[in-house]
């Protein structure tokens, strides 16, 4: 949690708001929660293991930013985080993935986490170790050159050989160090990959981690073979640092840390939770299937422990956030237990006109920034006068409250209609040092016609 550290809940939303428009609640909630991770680590005594994080629902339509706020965390907390879709697991005895993945995948995250943080402790003396690698592939020492060589034949003495030897590594390791060798060619030995020929193990009953963690098993009970490659000295360079970086790491080391992470700051952002209710009719077929989901998640959601590769994980403090857009059914419609264990809710607010305007001009990754800066690659300059973005913004409001309320998203369509012609015709009809003004008249001319005819938009917008 070092990034988190010193970020008052006040300081996250700011950094949330940079990407994220309105939904001033949901920003609210998540700071509290992310901050409270850090705060309980700060809790002496008993009373840090009783503490337990309010996981919060996240309830509003598709496209208002629910998705986008856990993206956004994700980046924001140095923490292990992992999202997962809902409508991806199935009931245990069922063909696809078990609700436990969503853990297993988090510890794989918290892994990376923490291998990538150890690496840059060791990249300085992993570094050096490969300059002296490549500097032996291209220098030998004298030592390994004259071991079969009867000294007293030789006329110089081998004292003088050697430090002849010693001057031209010194001088060839600086060159190394300051890529001046970089273009040449040299012969490395690297470890060939075990490939374990079980992909169709299980005749489909196995889920993906499943099959990777037990390819993982069998690859390293096989014996390594090691084989020949030649590359550039910069490209031995990087193939040889992540072999020495990882020497120098202490796995067992960064599995108990990475466990330790992943159980007290750990957030798992479940998507689309809404697909696993039942809704009001009780039935059979996929609806048994979603009560069993359910049901599976409510022991991870409570607190269990599961088996990982990395080792046992209890589940008692990490933070689920989950999100849904509820469109045929409502929270109510999960099981009782399952919406005991999400205490915080959050309505998020469908977007409005000025929502669509403010999306188009303030973000940091607004779409009006994307295309400037794709088009700018032709040497072209593309500039959308404030008429104009209105008149966009008012367009996507329109279509959504006509035909569908796809929120943001809806932006998207409208300004790739808008665009695609100019899009086309760049490098060739216009060409590099061009200036393009998209102006009101401009979106009237390429929107009204779709916009009028609510058929053709149904199928256009």
């Amino acid at each position: 949690m070092e990034k988190i550290k010193n970020m008052t809940p006040q300081q996250i939303v700011n950094e949330l708001d940079k990407y994220i428009i309105g939904q001033n609640e949901a920003k609210r909630n998540v700071a509290i929660a992310l901050r409270n991770r850090w705060r309980r680590m700060n809790v002496t005594g008993e009373m840090k293991n009783e503490i337990i994080p309010n996981n919060i629902l996240m309830i509003g339509a598709t496209g208002v930013g629910k998705t986008e706020i856990a993206r956004r965390l994700a980046n924001l907390s140095d923490a292990p985080f992992t999202k997962v879709e809902a409508s991806k697991f199935t009931e245990v005895g069922y063909v696809g993935r078990d609700v436990e993945s969503m853990v297993r995948d988090l510890v794989e995250q918290s892994v990376n986490l923490v291998k990538t943080q150890k690496k840059e402790e060791v990249k300085i003396k992993a570094e050096k170790s490969v300059n002296n690698i490549i500097l032996d592939v291209l220098i030998p020492p004298i030592n390994k050159i004259q071991s079969n060589i009867n000294l007293s034949l030789e006329k110089k003495s081998p004292n003088e050989d050697k430090e002849i030897n010693e001057k031209t590594r010194e001088k060839f390791k600086t060159k190394i160090e300051n890529g001046e060798l970089d273009d040449r060619k040299i012969d490395i030995v690297v470890q060939k990959p075990n490939n374990s020929g079980i992909g169709m193990i299980g005749g489909g009953m196995m889920d993906e981690s499943s099959m990777i963690n037990l390819q993982d098993m069998i690859g390293n009970m096989m014996p390594k073979r090691n084989k020949k490659r030649k590359v550039t000295i910069g490209e031995a360079k990087k193939i040889l640092l992540e072999s020495e970086m990882s020497k120098l790491i202490d796995m067992d080391e960064v599995k108990d840390e990475a466990i330790q992470r992943a159980e007290n700051t750990g957030i798992i952002f479940i998507d689309e939770i809404d697909k696993i209710s039942g809704g009001s009719k009780k039935g059979s077929g996929p609806d048994v299937s979603r009560e069993g989901v359910q049901r599976d998640l409510l022991p991870i959601v409570e607190g269990t422990s599961v088996t990982t590769k990395y080792g046992v994980m209890k589940t008692d403090h990490v933070l689920f956030i989950a999100a849904g857009a509820f469109h045929l059914s409502k929270p109510s419609d999960l099981i009782p237990e399952l919406q005991g264990r999400f205490p915080i809710r959050v309505e998020l607010d469908n977007l409005t006109q000025d929502d669509f305007l403010k999306i188009l001009n303030e973000p940091k990754n607004s779409l009006t920034k994307q295309y400037t800066a794709l088009i700018k690659s032709e040497n072209v300059e593309i500039i959308f006068n404030e008429d104009a973005l209105k008149e966009i913004s008012e367009k996507a409001f329109i279509i959504n409250s006509e035909i569908e309320n796809i929120g943001a998203r809806r932006l998207h369509t409208v300004m790739s209609k808008l665009l695609n012609e100019i899009l086309f015709d760049i490098p060739e009809k216009i060409g590099p040092n061009a200036k393009i003004i998209i102006t009101k008249n401009m979106v009237e001319e390429k929107l009204n016609a779709i916009t009028q005819n609510k058929d053709l938009s149904e199928y256009i917008l």
